[in-house]
């Protein structure tokens, strides 16, 4: 039995277009997980039971000697007989991955000759949790990610042109060079969005999750992946400490709601290690006290984040409801292009290092014959040259009309974007007089 099916199944409450008293019996605490005895060779995460059912806190730490201690480590079985994924997936796994690794070296690049502006944050080192949930996904499931939302933008399927010219500003990015790198948006791959402030897309995420069920339920809109449409929330360690993200846990749980809520714990809030913020560091524990699941997993191995994953998302579709996952991942360059990086201790950032979870991958293709060394530099160099081409697109489109500068803000630009004249009031020199270039 896995986390996921230890966790009992409540009735869930039908949504309708005016809500009725419920009188669904209230879960009964705590819920029973499997013990490591009882739990089958192939269920998810044992060491999720052992931690759950653990009465001994664990000792708090500096960062670096949590990292490195075996004891936190969370593992799981793993099959070296038999290949987990098969060679399409593993080649379609490798690719998204190097694809998102490239892209971000690209940016760091472009970033520092002066090609784009304002706050950058790279994700180079968690490709394994983007890719391990994302390919996953139907065409009408939502991704909603953070101001890190350059790769998850890109394992979405939006193009890598459209997101490096957001990156670079121009009227061919995915929001018209109006979002730039913290707010990739793309209404097409159902992209919800990037947010610059915390905690801001759960929200988002839930009720982009709530609108999948209300459509399912009240609208009776099939949808192509034959349930329901699933919605998966991005966030990090550092705002697992935001009201939002309880409200949120609650609100899904109580409505049944098909969404997965991925935190991207990196061990670092900016500068702020996890350890130091959080009265109990450990995330996943949060999501079986609203009723859900909640499951620990590596998230530098892709096919341990793809294997949770795949049930998560199931889970959600099948209309069984959220759950909660942690995945232990680490960024391996600073919080932002302007970051340093001189908090976080060498010893620590050589042990993640030492796990980069692209070269694990091509590690395991290789020995399970799924493709040759060949194969994948062939992939490595098609990788490259949409990179280049992306950056050519980028710097030869076009910079936003002056018109632009007030589209999509108002709902109704009268009054304020629009003069008198009718003309909007950034065409007149004087409006941004005194401002820098626009």
């Amino acid at each position: 039995m896995s986390a996921f099916s230890a966790v009992k199944s409540l009735s869930t409450p039908t949504i309708t277009t005016r809500s009725t008293p419920s009188s669904n019996p209230k879960p009964s605490f705590p819920f029973p997980f499997p013990s490591p005895a009882s739990a089958g060779a192939g269920s998810l995460r044992h060491s999720a039971a052992i931690r759950l059912n653990s009465s001994s806190p664990s000792p708090l730490r500096a960062v670096s000697s949590h990292v490195l201690s075996d004891e936190q480590r969370v593992t799981s079985p793993s099959n070296h007989d038999k290949a987990l994924v098969t060679r399409r997936e593993a080649l379609d796994l490798y690719e998204d991955m190097a694809l998102g690794r490239s892209f971000e070296d690209m940016c760091a690049q472009m970033y520092y000759r002066g090609k784009m502006f304002g706050f950058v944050h790279l994700y180079n080192g968690q490709e394994a949790v983007s890719t391990g949930f994302i390919r996953l996904l139907q065409p009408g499931d939502a991704v909603v990610s953070t101001y890190r939302d350059h790769v998850h933008a890109l394992s979405k399927g939006v193009p890598a042109r459209a997101v490096m010219a957001e990156l670079f500003g121009k009227t061919t990015g995915c929001c018209r060079g109006q979002g730039g790198s913290m707010h990739m948006f793309s209404a097409p791959h159902n992209f919800l969005g990037g947010f610059a402030f915390i905690g801001e897309g759960i929200p988002v995420a839930t009720g982009a999750a709530f609108s999948s069920r209300y459509r399912h339920e009240v609208l009776k809109e099939a949808s192509p992946s034959g349930g329901l449409d699933v919605t998966l929330a991005f966030f990090g360690d550092g705002t697992c400490n935001n009201g939002q993200f309880f409200e949120c846990l609650n609100m899904a749980q109580l409505w049944k709601l098909p969404i997965v809520f991925v935190v991207e714990n990196n061990l670092w809030a900016i500068g702020m290690s996890h350890l130091r913020a959080t009265s109990d560091p450990v995330i996943w524990k949060k999501g079986p006290a609203f009723g859900m699941p909640g499951v620990p997993v590596d998230g530098m191995d892709v096919l341990k984040v793809r294997e949770v994953a795949k049930e998560a998302i199931e889970r959600a579709r099948s209309g069984e409801g959220p759950t909660l996952v942690e995945c232990e991942t680490y960024r391996f360059r600073g919080h932002s292009l302007a970051d340093p990086d001189e908090l976080r201790k060498p010893d620590e950032k050589a042990h993640y290092t030492a796990r980069d979870p692209i070269l694990a991958l091509k590690k395991y293709i290789l020995e399970h014959d799924l493709a040759s060394e060949s194969e994948l530099k062939g992939i490595e160099k098609k990788v490259d040259d949409v990179i280049e081409d992306a950056v050519e697109f980028a710097d030869a489109s076009p910079f936003p009309p002056r018109s632009q500068l007030l589209e999509n803000v108002f709902a109704d630009p009268k009054g304020f974007g629009v003069g008198p004249d009718g003309k909007y009031r950034c065409e007149d020199p004087k409006f941004t007089e005194g401002t820098a270039q626009v």
